[in-house]
């Protein structure tokens, strides 16, 4: 059997993602990680005139927090679809900023081309995790910082990833995106580059109007998970959704009926 290069494997895997990413809106989840993207942004500090790139930005959250400051905003992701409620979105606040169709494997821009790099739950899905890293450092001009919102093993995002993957496995030879979420990881990947990588665990609440509700929300707009319903049997669905409302009725604080879920995650600065 022919052995299958491992720049074609990231190719194919990168390929599929974008499919899977492309199911349901994202935006619907992403309205959850505004106060992610705040907090990061605030810690980052970036100023206005300032050149920002928001890396894998989805729908545009991040990007448009800094670009309500100001700066020189340009945002990328692989899923045209989201380029285009991010550019939506822009219009509608009035902001401006710009929005490419763009892998953060493969940037296309110039070394050394950004003063800030944010990234909030998106670069750290890539599959070829070190190119990104690298990517992510060469458009960063020295003396700028990488702002990272990472998920990490423990809590909802880890028990919420480890959930579906007990239904439909990562592909093998790839690292879990729970990697960056870790010192270690951190370390691993941007370390020999970076002057100095500062982090700390933060917490997010996620609101819905049950636990139901948001298990709801997931299986009807997040595409890993109408990905993994699609791939599974019928009495795997059930599982697999029932599954879901325990990991979010383990996290949810509420005592009302409703969903408040606790969301622990990594803030990083990096400093390159």
């Amino acid at each position: 059997m022919k052995k299958v290069k491992s720049k074609d494997k990231f190719l194919e895997i990168t390929n599929n993602q974008k499919q899977t990413w492309s199911k349901g809106d994202f935006n619907e989840i992403a309205r959850q990680n505004v106060v992610m993207a705040e907090k990061l942004v605030s810690a980052v500090d970036p100023h206005p005139g300032q050149k920002v790139l928001d890396l894998a930005c989805g729908s545009g959250t991040a990007a448009l927090v800094a670009a309500r400051r100001y700066c020189d905003v340009t945002g990328i992701d692989y899923v045209p679809e989201l380029i285009t409620r991010a550019r939506k979105r822009a219009e509608a606040g009035g902001l401006s900023s710009e929005f490419l169709v763009a892998d953060a494997q493969d940037l296309p821009f110039p070394d050394n081309s950004f003063d800030v790099i944010l990234s909030v739950y998106g670069v750290q899905f890539a599959p070829n995790q070190e190119k990104a890293a690298a990517e992510m450092l060469r458009v960063c001009k020295p003396g700028g910082k990488i702002g990272l919102a990472s998920p990490i093993p423990e809590g909802w995002s880890g028990d919420f990833f480890t959930t579906h993957g007990r239904y439909v496995p990562p592909p093998p030879g790839v690292k879990p995106p729970l990697r960056w979420g870790t010192e270690v990881g951190l370390h691993e990947l941007l370390g020999d580059t970076a002057k100095s990588i500062k982090s700390e665990n933060r917490k997010a609440l996620q609101y819905y109007l049950s636990t139901d509700h948001a298990v709801e929300v997931f299986s009807n707009w997040f595409g890993p998970t109408l990905n993994a319903l699609e791939k599974i049997n019928e009495d795997q669905k059930k599982d697999l959704l029932r599954d879901l409302k325990t990991v979010f009725d383990r996290y949810n604080i509420a005592d009302d009926g409703t969903a408040i879920v606790e969301n622990l995650y990594l803030q990083s600065i990096i400093f390159r």
